[in-house]
């Protein structure tokens, strides 16, 4: 195995070597995996070991990971789309929260689907809030009047890493007994006082998909607050079962690391012995992932800190870049006592500017320069959710909403971005203010 080991460090670190970029003519990405050999060699590793489910490269991440948000326990899956489905459908279970069908759950109404999704999956009601356009997180006095009106839980994300006020945050959770998911797929690394975000919550999700801070290829997280909740979040991961030993010894002991894996666990059949791994506790899912994403994710846990650096440092270039045009554009800021590890540079095209998202958008992307909008922009818009709400309430309610899905767009602060395209990115911007003269001539001296 060590010489197989070798020649793929030998060819990863050969084909890095003869990477090129040339201005105009390749792609500045906005995202993708900050990768050394070792997440190549340790995913060949696990992949000759042998052992292809979850294993013990995945109980070794589930021990350290939770670390991250100030949490002890928690469960890895298959991508931060299921980690929000598991902590919604956590709140469900008979052996927690227990909350019925129809418990109306408070949401921004703009952001990424699977925020969302998991309300109306499990049966819940989203009881919608707008958002503030210089932050574009959940508008915190709407939050609260939600919150008069009975909502039992909370739940959003962190903004591209960017946080709400947690403190006013905090003590609307704590006057009105919400239960708080967060959302951190967008936001490891990130810190409000101090504290990561991840931490505030009985919950907190992450993704590990290429575009976020760390990646397995695929995968994410669930962090949880206590024991019982990590074992409902693993029985929704794994089919529902109730069967919780974790490991390759929990397989092959006889009676299970619990030692009572043979019982009577039927309650309708008390006289029956059954096999504790077929009984089956939630209605649940299979949203695993596999031994060798865990062990491509314990290599890029050793360089966290690194990556998160380095998107701050391009960040703050994107917003020296912008900031010349802020006349016509909202610039991101991070919200007051945090320290977010952005996600993206989100950019809104100010109401009359002498030009649309769309010019700037055109312009960035002939040039070869990657931008996305802010996801879904308002959710309820798009056609998966025609019917649910009324179009003309949607857009006049949530006025905010309604303007980012039109006039606001990202470009990626990803690590792999280099100095030599950030240069790049400010000559293609301000070629496009300066032919276009929009830019305001005596800020410029």
């Amino acid at each position: 195995m060590e010489e197989i080991l070798k020649l793929v460090e030998e060819y990863i670190t050969k084909k890095d070597e003869q990477k090129t970029w040339t201005a105009g003519k390749d792609w500045v990405q906005y995202a993708g995996p900050y990768f050394g050999t070792e997440e190549y060699t340790e995913s060949v590793k696990s992949i000759l070991s042998g052992w292809l489910v979850l294993g013990q490269a995945g109980i070794k991440f589930e021990r350290k990971f939770p670390k991250l948000m100030d949490k002890e326990f928690g469960v890895l899956t298959n991508s931060g789309s299921s980690s929000n489905l598991i902590m919604m459908s956590a709140l469900t279970s008979r052996r927690g929260a227990n909350l019925p069908k129809g418990t109306k759950v408070i949401t921004p109404i703009a952001g990424f689907p699977t925020t969302i999704n998991p309300i109306f999956q499990v049966g819940y009601e989203p009881a919608f809030v707008d958002i503030d356009l210089d932050t574009l997180n959940l508008n915190l006095d709407q939050v609260e009047e939600r919150a008069k009106e009975g909502c039992k839980v909370i739940t959003f994300a962190h903004v591209l890493g960017n946080p709400p006020n947690m403190d006013k945050l905090m003590e609307i959770v704590d006057k009105y007994d919400l239960i708080l998911l967060e959302d951190c797929c967008d936001a490891l690394g990130s810190t409000y006082r101090g504290k990561p975000l991840g931490s505030f919550g009985d919950f907190a999700s992450c993704s590990f998909y290429p575009a976020h801070h760390i990646t397995m290829g695929e995968g994410g997280f669930v962090a949880c607050k206590t024991k019982d909740q990590e074992i409902i979040s693993r029985s929704f991961r794994e089919w529902g079962r109730g069967c919780y030993c974790v490991g390759k010894k929990a397989g092959l002991l006889k009676n299970g690391t619990c030692r009572n894996r043979f019982s009577n666990w039927l309650p309708a059949l008390p006289d029956e012995i059954f096999d504790h791994k077929y009984v089956y506790d939630e209605i649940g899912y299979n949203l695993k992932p596999t031994d060798l994403q865990a062990s491509m994710g314990l290599v890029q846990l050793e360089r966290l800190d690194e990556i998160v650096s380095l998107r701050k440092k391009n960040h703050k270039r994107l917003c020296d870049i912008f900031s010349k045009h802020e006349d016509h554009l909202v610039i991101p800021k991070a919200t007051e006592h945090s320290d977010p590890a952005w996600f993206a540079f989100a950019l809104t095209i100010k109401d009359g500017a002498p030009f649309k998202r769309k010019d700037l958008v055109d312009h960035l992307e002939s040039a070869m320069i990657q931008t996305r909008p802010y996801f879904a922009g308002n959710i309820m818009l798009q056609p998966a959710y025609e019917g649910l709400m009324d179009q003309n309430e949607v857009i006049e309610k949530y006025p905010n909403a309604r303007k980012i899905t039109t006039d606001t767009f990202f470009l990626g602060t990803s690590p792999v971005i280099t100095d030599e395209q950030l240069d790049y990115i400010e000559s293609v911007v301000d070629k496009f203010f300066e032919e276009k003269s929009y830019s305001n001539p005596l800020k410029v001296l």
